[in-house]
């Protein structure tokens, strides 16, 4: 975006794109505990890509559910809105489709809005990541042993090793490093899916969590980048290649140092905003509660142009019959 119009401030606001996630979680939360992955998932995706498709923006997916190839909507590459503000979109229409297909919690619908050129595109690997809040930010390492690092964390928060917790997905790829955390004292928090939201939670003081670990999915990682400059937080990510393919995935994108640690401005130069929504209950965002013709929801709208981060929590009347009582 041009120095002149960033002056001026974009377009369209923050709080213009939290019906682009609070439909895909209307939509998705349907499927609660029903066993189907898919369709929670494709609800989650036909809800959002129909709401970007109404705004008043043209904005290019550079993070989505695939390639042209492999998605049909929301792919890398797929222009969407009206015509308007230039834009860069990368999204997670519901990321913990199998935590929602079970009735678990921790599912959330997010968007993240950048600048052209400010989110950077990745090739769908797994990644290595450490994620830190604002408290201990600048104070850790990727490269350090596990050890170390969760010391450095617990004298930032200002309390020993054993008063900490550390967020891991449940994974057999982890096994060593669980094991590690536990030698080291700390209490651990295992996760089945969702490292952006468990990313979230650390980054927001009061959940209880101070550090998210692991091998997880590179494109949740550039998502998970933009909500944390927001928040003021950090992350450190290295590509993690597991064979030729991934390798040849990297190269597509012009990456071919396997070594290279990425921060959080590295995977984010310039984002906008970021909207999260809640889809199941978790540690940050109550899931969504349906009544008779509507529901509730409970979203994050993070705001790097206005700096402001809003907790929202929305009333959505589905009827237009006569709603009798709202309750708090």
């Amino acid at each position: 975006m041009a120095s002149t119009e960033r002056a001026a401030g974009p377009s369209v606001a923050a709080v213009d794109f939290l019906k682009v996630t609070e439909q895909a979680a209307i939509s998705s939360a349907r499927w609660l505990g029903r066993g189907d992955n898919h369709a929670a998932d494709q609800a989650a995706v036909d809800a959002m890509r129909a709401t970007l498709g109404e705004m008043p923006i043209t904005g290019t997916v550079v993070i989505g559910e695939g390639q042209k190839d492999e998605a049909p909507e929301l792919y890398v590459g797929e222009v969407l809105g009206t015509g308007g503000m230039e834009c860069e979109i990368a999204v997670d229409p519901l990321e913990g489709t199998s935590l929602v297909a079970r009735g678990d919690s921790g599912a959330i619908a997010i968007c993240a809005i950048g600048e052209p050129g400010g989110l950077m595109p990745a090739p769908d690997i797994y990644m290595q990541k450490l994620v830190v809040g604002a408290t201990a930010k600048g104070r850790v390492d990727l490269e350090a042993p596990i050890a170390e690092t969760l010391d450095v964390v617990a004298r930032c928060y200002g309390r020993e090793i054993r008063d900490t917790t550390a967020i891991v997905l449940d994974r057999p790829r982890h096994r060593d490093l669980i094991e590690e955390i536990r030698q080291a004292g700390a209490r651990i928090r295992l996760i089945p899916d969702g490292d952006i939201t468990a990313s979230l939670s650390v980054a927001v003081r009061g959940t209880g969590d101070h550090l998210y670990v692991g091998m997880g999915g590179s494109t949740e990682g550039v998502i998970t980048a933009a909500a944390l400059e927001c928040l003021g937080a950090e992350i450190q990510a290295r590509m993690a290649p597991r064979h030729d393919e991934d390798r040849a995935k990297m190269a597509e994108f012009g990456m071919d140092d396997e070594a290279r640690v990425y921060g959080t401005r590295d995977l984010a130069p310039s984002p906008l905003y970021v909207i999260a929504t809640g889809v199941t209950d978790g540690h940050l965002l109550k899931g969504v509660r349906y009544f008779a013709d509507g529901a509730r929801t409970h979203s994050i709208v993070m705001d790097l142009v206005g700096n402001t981060v809003r907790f929202i929590d929305t009333v959505h009347l589905l009827s237009p019959t006569i709603i009798r009582e709202i309750r708090l």
